[in-house]
């Protein structure tokens, strides 16, 4: 727990890098939906999976 919060917050520091010394607000849009797509779809595909698996027919309750 302790490794994936110091890996976030060294990435917070590269994004806010990369924002600093964008050349356009293009740019910057294009650094914030690539940063958190990634992250927007694990979380997307664990509902999903979640889902599917509480609905299965072929379980006993």
């Amino acid at each position: 727990m302790t490794l994936a919060i110091i890996l976030f917050l060294f990435q917070q520091l590269d994004i806010e890098e990369k924002l600093k010394n964008a050349p356009d607000k293009g740019y910057e849009i294009g650094i914030v939906i690539g940063t958190y797509l990634p992250f927007v779809l694990l979380v997307a595909l664990a509902y999903f999976v979640y889902y599917k698996a509480k609905n299965r027919k072929d379980l006993d309750d």
